[in-house]
Protein backbone atom coordinates (compact mmCIF):
# COMPACT_ATOMS: atom_id res chain seq x y z
CA UNK A 1 0.00 0.00 0.00
CA UNK A 2 2.78 2.54 0.82
CA UNK A 3 4.51 1.98 -2.60
CA UNK A 4 1.37 2.75 -4.51
CA UNK A 5 0.54 5.69 -2.52
CA UNK A 6 3.62 7.13 -3.21
CA UNK A 7 3.29 6.39 -6.73
CA UNK A 8 -0.12 7.98 -6.78
CA UNK A 9 1.27 11.08 -5.00
CA UNK A 10 4.09 11.25 -8.06
CA UNK A 11 1.32 11.28 -10.25
CA UNK A 12 -0.81 13.71 -8.80
CA UNK A 13 2.17 16.40 -9.35
CA UNK A 14 2.60 15.42 -12.82
CA UNK A 15 -1.37 15.77 -13.94
CA UNK A 16 -2.94 18.56 -14.96
CA UNK A 17 -5.75 19.80 -12.61
CA UNK A 18 -8.58 19.04 -14.87
CA UNK A 19 -7.34 15.04 -14.33
CA UNK A 20 -6.13 15.74 -10.79
CA UNK A 21 -10.00 16.37 -9.76
CA UNK A 22 -11.24 13.26 -10.70
CA UNK A 23 -8.40 11.16 -9.46
CA UNK A 24 -8.66 13.23 -5.42
CA UNK A 25 -11.97 12.02 -5.14
CA UNK A 26 -13.88 9.27 -6.58
CA UNK A 27 -17.16 9.63 -8.31
CA UNK A 28 -20.38 9.17 -6.02
CA UNK A 29 -23.27 6.59 -7.43
CA UNK A 30 -25.24 6.64 -4.10
CA UNK A 31 -25.81 10.75 -3.19
CA UNK A 32 -28.93 12.27 -3.37
CA UNK A 33 -29.42 15.96 -4.61
CA UNK A 34 -31.07 16.56 -1.41
CA UNK A 35 -28.06 15.75 0.87
CA UNK A 36 -26.41 18.53 2.32
CA UNK A 37 -23.28 16.42 3.24
CA UNK A 38 -22.76 16.04 -0.44
CA UNK A 39 -23.49 19.17 -1.91
CA UNK A 40 -21.10 20.63 0.64
CA UNK A 41 -18.72 18.15 -0.70
CA UNK A 42 -18.86 19.20 -4.40
CA UNK A 43 -18.72 22.61 -3.55
CA UNK A 44 -15.38 21.85 -1.57
CA UNK A 45 -14.44 19.59 -4.86
CA UNK A 46 -14.91 22.56 -6.95
CA UNK A 47 -13.05 25.29 -5.22
CA UNK A 48 -10.17 22.83 -4.75
CA UNK A 49 -9.91 22.30 -8.54
CA UNK A 50 -10.15 25.95 -9.52
CA UNK A 51 -7.49 27.17 -6.80
CA UNK A 52 -5.49 24.59 -8.29
CA UNK A 53 -5.99 25.51 -11.71
CA UNK A 54 -4.44 28.88 -10.90
CA UNK A 55 -1.64 28.56 -8.17
CA UNK A 56 2.00 27.21 -9.99
CA UNK A 57 2.80 23.77 -9.76
CA UNK A 58 5.69 23.61 -7.71
CA UNK A 59 8.00 20.85 -8.39
CA UNK A 60 11.23 19.64 -6.11
CA UNK A 61 13.80 21.38 -7.63
CA UNK A 62 16.40 19.89 -10.01
CA UNK A 63 20.05 19.53 -9.83
CA UNK A 64 21.81 18.34 -12.96
CA UNK A 65 24.18 15.46 -12.15
CA UNK A 66 28.09 16.25 -11.40
CA UNK A 67 30.14 15.31 -14.05
CA UNK A 68 33.58 14.27 -13.94
CA UNK A 69 35.04 17.39 -16.10
CA UNK A 70 32.47 19.99 -13.68
CA UNK A 71 34.02 18.59 -10.47
CA UNK A 72 34.71 22.20 -8.40
CA UNK A 73 38.23 22.94 -8.11
CA UNK A 74 40.31 21.52 -5.23
CA UNK A 75 40.32 23.53 -1.88
CA UNK A 76 44.24 24.07 -2.04
CA UNK A 77 44.65 22.45 -5.93
CA UNK A 78 43.98 22.96 -9.01
CA UNK A 79 44.78 20.14 -12.17
CA UNK A 80 47.20 21.56 -14.64
CA UNK A 81 46.46 19.97 -18.02
CA UNK A 82 49.01 18.40 -20.03
CA UNK A 83 49.73 18.23 -23.72
CA UNK A 84 50.81 14.82 -23.43
CA UNK A 85 49.05 11.02 -24.86
CA UNK A 86 46.66 9.65 -22.03
CA UNK A 87 48.42 6.51 -20.63
CA UNK A 88 51.56 8.56 -19.03
CA UNK A 89 52.52 8.11 -15.86
CA UNK A 90 54.43 11.34 -14.52
CA UNK A 91 57.77 10.14 -12.34
CA UNK A 92 59.35 13.09 -11.24
CA UNK A 93 59.21 17.15 -11.38
CA UNK A 94 62.49 19.72 -10.74
CA UNK A 95 62.73 23.65 -11.23
CA UNK A 96 66.11 25.63 -11.70
CA UNK A 97 67.08 26.92 -8.52
CA UNK A 98 68.63 29.84 -10.10
CA UNK A 99 64.63 30.44 -12.30
CA UNK A 100 62.30 29.26 -10.10
CA UNK A 101 59.81 29.49 -13.02
CA UNK A 102 61.98 27.39 -15.49
CA UNK A 103 60.92 23.27 -14.42
CA UNK A 104 61.26 20.30 -15.66
CA UNK A 105 58.52 17.37 -15.56
CA UNK A 106 59.20 13.26 -16.65
CA UNK A 107 57.25 10.40 -17.60
CA UNK A 108 57.17 7.46 -19.05
CA UNK A 109 56.92 7.18 -23.19
CA UNK A 110 59.76 9.45 -23.30
CA UNK A 111 57.73 12.35 -22.00
CA UNK A 112 59.55 15.30 -21.25
CA UNK A 113 57.94 18.58 -20.83
CA UNK A 114 59.24 22.05 -19.47
CA UNK A 115 57.72 25.40 -18.04
CA UNK A 116 58.89 28.86 -17.97
CA UNK A 117 56.14 30.04 -15.73
CA UNK A 118 56.12 28.35 -12.41
CA UNK A 119 54.25 25.25 -13.73
CA UNK A 120 50.94 26.69 -15.02
CA UNK A 121 52.18 25.52 -18.24
CA UNK A 122 54.11 23.14 -20.19
CA UNK A 123 55.23 22.48 -23.49
CA UNK A 124 56.86 19.09 -24.82
CA UNK A 125 60.58 19.72 -24.80
CA UNK A 126 62.82 17.65 -27.39
CA UNK A 127 66.07 16.21 -26.27
CA UNK A 128 67.35 14.98 -29.55
CA UNK A 129 70.29 12.72 -27.33
CA UNK A 130 67.42 11.25 -25.64
CA UNK A 131 65.53 10.02 -28.76
CA UNK A 132 66.24 6.18 -30.09
CA UNK A 133 63.67 4.92 -32.54
CA UNK A 134 65.00 1.58 -30.70
CA UNK A 135 63.64 2.44 -27.25
CA UNK A 136 60.83 3.94 -25.68
CA UNK A 137 62.41 5.83 -22.21
CA UNK A 138 60.76 6.14 -18.77
CA UNK A 139 62.56 8.92 -17.44
CA UNK A 140 62.75 8.21 -13.87
CA UNK A 141 64.69 11.24 -11.85
CA UNK A 142 65.88 14.67 -12.71
CA UNK A 143 67.39 16.74 -10.42
CA UNK A 144 69.35 20.83 -10.53
CA UNK A 145 71.44 22.94 -8.24
CA UNK A 146 72.00 26.14 -9.50
CA UNK A 147 71.68 25.78 -13.51
CA UNK A 148 73.55 22.33 -13.43
CA UNK A 149 71.03 19.63 -13.75
CA UNK A 150 70.67 15.81 -14.49
CA UNK A 151 67.90 13.55 -15.87
CA UNK A 152 68.41 9.30 -15.87
CA UNK A 153 65.96 6.65 -17.30
CA UNK A 154 65.63 3.20 -18.48
CA UNK A 155 66.49 1.79 -20.46
CA UNK A 156 70.00 3.50 -19.09
CA UNK A 157 70.41 7.11 -20.36
CA UNK A 158 71.76 9.91 -18.53
CA UNK A 159 71.66 13.43 -19.45
CA UNK A 160 73.56 16.48 -18.28
CA UNK A 161 73.11 19.88 -18.83
CA UNK A 162 75.38 22.58 -17.15
CA UNK A 163 72.95 26.02 -18.46
CA UNK A 164 69.66 25.28 -16.72
CA UNK A 165 68.81 23.32 -19.63
CA UNK A 166 68.86 24.93 -22.46
CA UNK A 167 71.09 22.04 -24.20
CA UNK A 168 71.64 18.54 -22.51
CA UNK A 169 74.48 16.39 -23.46
CA UNK A 170 74.07 12.54 -22.92
CA UNK A 171 77.01 10.93 -20.68
CA UNK A 172 78.24 7.16 -21.63
CA UNK A 173 77.36 4.41 -19.08
CA UNK A 174 78.90 1.78 -18.72
CA UNK A 175 78.05 -1.81 -19.37
CA UNK A 176 78.51 -3.35 -15.83
CA UNK A 177 76.02 -0.70 -14.26
CA UNK A 178 74.32 -2.88 -11.40
CA UNK A 179 70.46 -2.70 -11.71
CA UNK A 180 68.45 0.46 -13.30
CA UNK A 181 69.10 4.28 -12.50
CA UNK A 182 66.31 5.33 -10.34
CA UNK A 183 67.30 8.14 -8.67
CA UNK A 184 69.79 11.26 -8.98
CA UNK A 185 70.12 13.95 -6.67
CA UNK A 186 72.44 17.25 -7.90
CA UNK A 187 74.83 18.23 -5.06
CA UNK A 188 76.98 20.31 -6.61
CA UNK A 189 79.38 21.82 -9.33
CA UNK A 190 80.27 18.88 -11.75
CA UNK A 191 78.39 16.43 -9.20
CA UNK A 192 75.79 14.41 -8.59
CA UNK A 193 74.90 11.23 -6.82
CA UNK A 194 73.17 8.04 -7.89
CA UNK A 195 71.39 5.27 -6.96
CA UNK A 196 70.40 1.70 -9.02
CA UNK A 197 67.30 -0.27 -7.94
CA UNK A 198 69.62 -3.00 -6.97
CA UNK A 199 71.50 -1.11 -4.35
CA UNK A 200 74.69 0.86 -5.61
CA UNK A 201 75.71 4.19 -4.68
CA UNK A 202 77.79 6.05 -7.02
CA UNK A 203 79.01 9.87 -6.88
CA UNK A 204 80.84 11.91 -9.35
CA UNK A 205 82.80 15.33 -9.11
CA UNK A 206 83.14 15.95 -12.78
CA UNK A 207 80.10 16.21 -14.90
CA UNK A 208 79.28 12.00 -14.57
CA UNK A 209 82.26 10.97 -16.98
CA UNK A 210 83.90 9.41 -13.90
CA UNK A 211 81.55 7.77 -10.94
CA UNK A 212 83.10 6.39 -7.85
CA UNK A 213 81.10 3.69 -5.29
CA UNK A 214 79.55 5.05 -2.14
CA UNK A 215 78.88 0.87 -0.95
CA UNK A 216 81.21 -1.74 -0.95
CA UNK A 217 78.67 -3.98 -2.38
CA UNK A 218 75.00 -4.58 -3.98
CA UNK A 219 71.92 -5.00 -1.43
CA UNK A 220 72.12 -8.83 -2.46
CA UNK A 221 75.69 -9.29 -1.30
CA UNK A 222 74.85 -7.97 1.72
CA UNK A 223 71.96 -9.93 2.20
CA UNK A 224 73.83 -13.07 1.39
CA UNK A 225 76.63 -12.48 3.38
CA UNK A 226 74.32 -11.50 6.72
CA UNK A 227 71.54 -13.54 6.03
CA UNK A 228 71.57 -14.99 9.32
CA UNK A 229 71.35 -11.41 11.12
CA UNK A 230 67.57 -12.18 11.78
CA UNK A 231 66.38 -10.28 8.74
CA UNK A 232 62.78 -11.81 8.28
CA UNK A 233 62.00 -12.28 4.43
CA UNK A 234 65.82 -11.70 3.24
CA UNK A 235 66.09 -14.90 1.87
CA UNK A 236 63.31 -14.30 -0.62
CA UNK A 237 65.14 -11.17 -1.75
CA UNK A 238 64.53 -10.68 -5.21
CA UNK A 239 67.68 -8.03 -5.66
CA UNK A 240 65.45 -4.98 -6.28
CA UNK A 241 64.11 -1.67 -4.87
CA UNK A 242 60.59 -0.80 -4.78
CA UNK A 243 60.92 2.26 -3.45
CA UNK A 244 64.11 4.67 -2.46
CA UNK A 245 63.58 8.03 -0.80
CA UNK A 246 66.64 10.25 0.11
CA UNK A 247 66.57 12.98 3.35
CA UNK A 248 67.62 16.51 3.15
CA UNK A 249 70.90 15.65 4.70
CA UNK A 250 72.10 12.57 2.48
CA UNK A 251 70.32 9.40 4.22
CA UNK A 252 68.26 6.62 2.66
CA UNK A 253 65.43 4.68 3.02
CA UNK A 254 64.46 1.80 0.66
CA UNK A 255 61.75 -0.70 0.19
CA UNK A 256 62.31 -4.31 -0.96
CA UNK A 257 60.40 -5.36 -3.77
CA UNK A 258 58.41 -7.75 -2.09
CA UNK A 259 57.59 -5.67 0.89
CA UNK A 260 58.63 -8.15 3.19
CA UNK A 261 61.73 -5.60 5.12
CA UNK A 262 63.49 -2.43 5.04
CA UNK A 263 66.75 -0.93 4.45
CA UNK A 264 68.91 2.15 5.30
CA UNK A 265 72.15 3.73 4.48
CA UNK A 266 73.42 7.03 5.89
CA UNK A 267 76.73 8.53 4.22
CA UNK A 268 79.98 7.17 5.48
CA UNK A 269 78.97 3.30 5.78
CA UNK A 270 80.14 1.00 3.50
CA UNK A 271 76.45 -1.18 3.15
CA UNK A 272 73.65 -0.78 3.22
CA UNK A 273 71.83 -1.81 6.76
CA UNK A 274 68.56 -4.21 6.63
CA UNK A 275 65.72 -3.82 9.06
CA UNK A 276 62.21 -5.90 9.71
CA UNK A 277 59.31 -4.24 9.43
CA UNK A 278 57.42 -3.08 12.28
CA UNK A 279 54.26 -4.33 10.54
CA UNK A 280 52.45 -7.28 9.40
CA UNK A 281 51.38 -6.31 6.25
CA UNK A 282 53.69 -5.51 3.26
CA UNK A 283 55.55 -2.14 2.86
CA UNK A 284 53.99 -0.07 0.14
CA UNK A 285 56.36 2.92 0.27
CA UNK A 286 58.66 4.43 2.79
CA UNK A 287 60.32 8.46 3.40
CA UNK A 288 61.42 10.90 5.45
CA UNK A 289 59.74 13.41 7.63
CA UNK A 290 60.31 17.39 7.68
CA UNK A 291 61.63 16.86 11.62
CA UNK A 292 64.33 13.22 10.34
CA UNK A 293 61.52 11.16 11.45
CA UNK A 294 60.08 8.11 9.55
CA UNK A 295 56.60 7.66 7.60
CA UNK A 296 55.71 3.95 6.56
CA UNK A 297 53.01 3.13 4.34
CA UNK A 298 51.58 -0.47 3.44
CA UNK A 299 49.99 -1.89 1.16
CA UNK A 300 46.31 -1.89 1.25
CA UNK A 301 46.19 1.10 3.17
CA UNK A 302 47.52 2.60 6.25
CA UNK A 303 50.18 4.94 7.50
CA UNK A 304 52.74 4.46 9.72
CA UNK A 305 55.07 6.92 11.88
CA UNK A 306 58.38 6.00 13.75
CA UNK A 307 58.68 7.07 16.91
CA UNK A 308 61.18 9.72 17.65
CA UNK A 309 63.26 11.35 14.72
CA UNK A 310 66.25 8.87 14.44
CA UNK A 311 66.20 5.34 12.34
CA UNK A 312 64.58 2.86 13.89
CA UNK A 313 62.10 -0.10 14.05
CA UNK A 314 59.64 1.04 16.23
CA UNK A 315 56.72 2.79 14.49
CA UNK A 316 52.65 3.36 15.19
CA UNK A 317 49.84 3.47 13.14
CA UNK A 318 48.15 6.54 12.33
CA UNK A 319 44.29 6.61 11.50
CA UNK A 320 43.69 8.03 7.81
CA UNK A 321 40.04 8.39 5.81
CA UNK A 322 41.33 6.81 2.73
CA UNK A 323 38.14 5.31 1.44
CA UNK A 324 39.83 1.74 1.22
CA UNK A 325 42.58 3.11 -1.28
CA UNK A 326 46.03 2.56 -0.37
CA UNK A 327 48.21 5.54 0.30
CA UNK A 328 51.16 5.72 -2.13
CA UNK A 329 53.26 8.84 -1.00
CA UNK A 330 53.49 11.74 1.45
CA UNK A 331 54.96 14.98 0.69
CA UNK A 332 56.13 17.69 3.81
CA UNK A 333 55.47 21.08 3.19
CA UNK A 334 56.48 22.05 7.00
CA UNK A 335 57.36 20.43 9.56
CA UNK A 336 53.93 20.35 11.00
CA UNK A 337 51.83 20.09 7.25
CA UNK A 338 52.14 17.18 5.20
CA UNK A 339 50.18 16.02 2.46
CA UNK A 340 49.30 12.04 1.44
CA UNK A 341 47.94 10.56 -1.75
CA UNK A 342 46.82 7.51 -3.46
CA UNK A 343 44.66 5.39 -5.46
CA UNK A 344 41.31 6.98 -7.42
CA UNK A 345 42.40 10.47 -6.15
CA UNK A 346 42.93 9.79 -2.65
CA UNK A 347 44.59 13.53 -0.86
CA UNK A 348 44.82 13.92 2.83
CA UNK A 349 46.13 16.67 4.53
CA UNK A 350 47.52 17.01 8.02
CA UNK A 351 48.47 19.91 9.89
CA UNK A 352 50.77 18.64 12.93
CA UNK A 353 52.98 16.57 11.63
CA UNK A 354 50.93 13.25 11.23
CA UNK A 355 49.15 12.80 13.73
CA UNK A 356 45.52 13.25 11.97
CA UNK A 357 44.58 13.65 8.51
CA UNK A 358 41.68 15.20 7.00
CA UNK A 359 40.96 13.87 3.05
CA UNK A 360 40.33 17.01 0.47
CA UNK A 361 37.02 15.48 -0.57
CA UNK A 362 37.13 17.46 -4.08
CA UNK A 363 39.96 15.15 -4.91
CA UNK A 364 37.77 12.41 -5.06
CA UNK A 365 36.25 13.59 -8.67
CA UNK A 366 39.69 13.09 -9.87
CA UNK A 367 40.32 9.29 -11.66
CA UNK A 368 43.29 8.70 -11.27
CA UNK A 369 45.95 7.63 -8.79
CA UNK A 370 47.93 10.01 -7.27
CA UNK A 371 51.60 8.38 -6.77
CA UNK A 372 54.20 11.09 -6.17
CA UNK A 373 53.82 14.50 -3.69
CA UNK A 374 56.49 16.60 -4.36
CA UNK A 375 57.13 20.24 -2.29
CA UNK A 376 60.16 22.07 -3.90
CA UNK A 377 59.59 24.79 -1.24
CA UNK A 378 56.92 25.93 0.98
CA UNK A 379 54.82 27.37 -2.09
CA UNK A 380 55.51 25.56 -4.68
CA UNK A 381 54.04 21.66 -4.39
CA UNK A 382 52.88 19.12 -7.11
CA UNK A 383 51.20 15.71 -6.91
CA UNK A 384 51.85 13.65 -9.52
CA UNK A 385 49.74 10.78 -11.03
CA UNK A 386 48.53 8.35 -13.95
CA UNK A 387 46.60 9.30 -17.36
CA UNK A 388 48.70 12.47 -17.37
CA UNK A 389 47.39 13.88 -13.69
CA UNK A 390 49.23 17.00 -12.43
CA UNK A 391 48.17 18.88 -9.27
CA UNK A 392 49.74 22.22 -8.39
CA UNK A 393 49.36 23.74 -5.04
CA UNK A 394 47.92 26.93 -4.56
CA UNK A 395 48.37 27.45 -0.87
Amino acid sequence: MATSSAATASLHLLLPASRRRRLLVPRATTHSNSDPTAVDRRRFIAHTAAAAAVAPLVLPRWTPTARADDAPALSEWERVFLPIDPGVVLLDIAFVPDDPSHGFLLGTRQTILETKDGGNTWFPRSIPSAEDEDFNYRFNSVSFKGKEGWIIGKPAILLHTSNAGESWERIPLSAQLPGNMVYIKATGEQSAEMVTDEGAIYVTSNRGYNWKAAVQETVSATLNRTVSSGISGASYYTGTFNTVNRSPDGRYVAVSSRGNFYLTWEPGQPFWQPHNRAVARRIQNMGWRADGGLWLLVRGGGLFLSKGTGITEDFEEVQVQSRGFGILDVGYRSQDEAWAAGGSGVLLKTTNGGKNWVRDKAADNIAANLYSVKFLDDRKGFVLGNDGVLLRYLG
